[in-house]
């Protein structure tokens, strides 16, 4: 199934997460990637929502958003967006094996933000696929503990949900 990334702007209230995400879960899609957080308007949540879906179906899940009160406006993200996720990994990291964990977390751009005696923790921001291919030459050092955000985005340039411009506006029911 294709994947689909939508920018949902929400009213910052209770609840708001747990019905938007119950009709995912109604329909039977899976969210890969869900994230949010406040807005330049702190009235205003933006959600981030990352799904496989076809796009008959994402279509259906669209108009019922539209239908809830507080969903101010969605808006699909396509490849004309910076999409980027969080990871922070602790990695064992013994003296020997030191050098070859900050070598690729210099490869990477990744930042050391902890060392201590037996692992250091590295913080990293990019594309799944580079996420995926760090832990990936990590993961023979020995990963001993992970945690990695949900995609965030925004459409590239003067694109704006507030503004003229916006990248596919669904349209919201009547």
């Amino acid at each position: 199934m294709p994947r689909h990334t939508l920018s949902v702007l929400v009213e910052n209230k209770a609840g708001v997460l747990a019905r938007v995400s119950a009709l995912f879960s109604r329909r039977g899609y899976n969210i890969e990637s869900l994230a949010v957080g406040p807005t330049e308007n702190p009235d205003l949540s933006r959600m981030t929502i990352v799904a496989d879906a076809e796009a008959q179906p994402l279509e259906q899940i669209t108009k019922q958003l539209n239908k809830l009160v507080e969903v101010i406006k969605i808006v699909e993200l396509d490849t004309v967006a910076v999409q980027r996720e969080l990871l922070l990994v602790k990695v064992r990291a013994p003296l020997a094996d030191r050098a070859q964990v900050l070598q690729t977390a210099e490869l990477f751009r990744a930042r050391v933000i902890d060392v201590n005696t037996d692992t250091v923790t590295l913080e990293a921001t990019g594309t799944p696929d580079k996420l995926q291919a760090l832990l990936a030459v990590l993961a023979p050092l020995g990963i001993k503990e992970m945690a990695q955000s949900g995609t965030v985005a925004l459409g590239r340039g003067p694109r704006s949900m507030s503004g003229a411009g916006t990248l596919r506006p669904v349209e919201r029911s009547a």
